[in-house]
């Protein structure tokens, strides 16, 4: 009888240590799989926003907080990956003076997925795949105002992205004459729109069109965590000029477009992660030999703002990093335009921009 219950007792203990086995390891799967859940979360969130954009009851369910309760837990094993912070991209640096180095003026602001284009000026669509960014098209474009360089271009974006797939109206937000360019170019392109539709190439039949918003100042743009504001500035005769402020969940930006020294401007970057603005250097100021020239100074005095005004303006604002761009340079060097930021006041973080740049 003893060694029947030593036999016995030896049989419940391999039993209960099985079942303690199996017990721990399928807590340390759910524990697993509930921090894989929690690490996937806001990754998550990034790549649904750009299908769900608007509040999708999916998307607010992936990173509801009950969902997301252990995410601070576990965020220092399981950062949030760079992909998903959104990054200042220059995709052109440039004036109307053909530079190879430093093509039409246009930003990108890219989270995750998703591009929100600021202007589109000559070479656009060369410097987005150079960058890497979708040739299929942004996710939304906004326009500061109509001058040539900032919008030629547009027919390039409108039609390459078509070509290359995309099938959906572009999104494109500016200020009112916007929809007449548009239309227009869409009229002086019909021929191509046929025969690329009709034709051997089999094109997405109106993969070519665009949403014309035409804006007003204030927010503009709300969907799947990105905000864009439209300020209004001050560029010479223009009726309407803007800069935009892009929020997003990590970091927050503003583009001046073309502008002299504006308060608004001024006020909606206080604080900002990036200030993109265009600058001159002051000190190469002078009437020009050419027809015109004699009023060169007044005229960049009104559209445009100095290297001085401009670090006397971030001093104020403050940006954790001030990026120039849209140089008219003059034959100033980056070193002089840097020179003109601190004299003017500001001697925080600034760089020259460049096309490419990431920042």
């Amino acid at each position: 009888m003893r060694a029947g219950r030593g036999a016995g007792t030896a049989r419940v203990g391999r039993r209960r240590a099985c079942a303690a086995a199996r017990f721990s390891a399928a807590a340390l799967a759910r524990v697993s799989l509930a921090a894989v859940s929690v690490t996937l979360c806001a990754p998550l969130a990034g790549l649904l926003a750009p299908a769900v954009s608007g509040g999708s009851p999916v998307a607010a369910a992936a990173c509801a907080p009950g969902a997301c309760a252990w995410r601070g837990a576990v965020r220092a094993a399981a950062p949030q990956r760079a992909a998903d912070s959104a990054v200042v991209v220059l995709l052109g640096t440039g004036m109307p003076r053909p530079d190879p180095d430093a093509s039409g003026p246009a930003t990108a602001v890219v989270l995750g997925r998703r591009v929100f284009l600021f202007d589109a000026g000559p070479g656009v669509m060369r410097r987005m795949a150079a960058a890497g960014l979708p040739i299929t098209g942004p996710t939304a474009l906004f326009v500061t105002h109509l001058h040539s360089d900032h919008t030629l271009g547009l027919p390039d974006l409108i039609f390459t992205t078509w070509v290359m797939g995309r099938r959906a109206p572009l999104q494109a937000y500016g200020p009112r004459g916007l929809r007449r360019m548009t239309d227009r170019i869409a009229a002086a392109w019909q021929e191509d729109i046929g025969l690329r539709t009709d034709g051997l190439e089999h094109g997405v039949r109106g993969g070519w069109r665009v949403a014309v918003h035409e804006i007003g100042p204030g927010l503009v743009y709300d969907s799947g965590g990105v905000r864009v504001t439209a300020i209004p500035v001050l560029h010479g005769n223009w009726p309407v000029a803007f800069a935009y402020r892009v929020d997003t969940p990590d970091r927050s930006v503003v583009i001046s477009g073309d502008t002299r020294p504006a308060e608004a401007l001024a006020a909606a970057a206080r604080g900002v992660d990036v200030l993109v603005h265009e600058a001159y250097p002051e000190a190469r100021v002078a009437p020009e030999a050419r027809p015109g020239g004699g009023d060169w100074p007044r005229y960049l005095r009104d559209y445009h703002t100095s290297d001085v005004e401009l670090g006397r303006l971030a001093a104020g604002a403050q940006p954790r990093l001030l990026v120039l761009t849209h140089l008219v340079r003059m034959g100033g060097t980056n070193e002089e335009l840097l020179a003109g930021v601190q004299a003017g006041g500001f001697t925080g973080r600034a760089v020259i921009g460049r096309d490419l740049g990431r920042y």
